[in-house]
């Protein structure tokens, strides 16, 4: 299985970027789906998560109103929709697959990750 991160860039603060995560090798319909970002300095943390099923998703409290996960099985993709865009949000962006299904907010619990798209938000 392999997941391919794009969609980041530079964006002004209160902008929008979506990320997408192009997952081969297996239907992305058998995994749960999450997003993670590291920021220099910083620890690597959640962002949002999505179930296999998609009937249930999950947020970190610093995105939530402001961030979509989405999935399209028919495309092999997962969506980050960020929208409001804070300097805060900086950081490298990582999708990731759970075979669990349950789309967690842990990252141990990921079996798969691509290699990170960078985002950042200039003021």
């Amino acid at each position: 299985v392999q997941l391919q991160a794009s969609g980041g860039g530079l964006v002004q603060a209160g902008g929008s970027l979506r990320l997408s995560c192009v997952v081969s090798g297996r239907t992305v319909s058998r995994y749960g789906m999450g997003w993670f970002r590291h920021a220099p300095g910083k620890e690597r943390e959640f962002v949002a998560a999505i179930s296999g099923s998609g009937g249930s998703t999950y947020y970190a409290d610093s995105v939530k109103g402001r961030f979509t996960i989405s999935r399209d099985n028919a495309k092999n993709t997962v969506y980050l929709q960020m929208n409001s865009l804070k300097l805060e949000d900086t950081a490298v962006y990582y999708c990731a697959a759970d075979r669990a299904r349950t789309g967690t907010v842990v990252a141990g619990n990921y079996d798969y990750w691509g290699q990170g798209t960078q985002v950042t938000v200039s003021s």
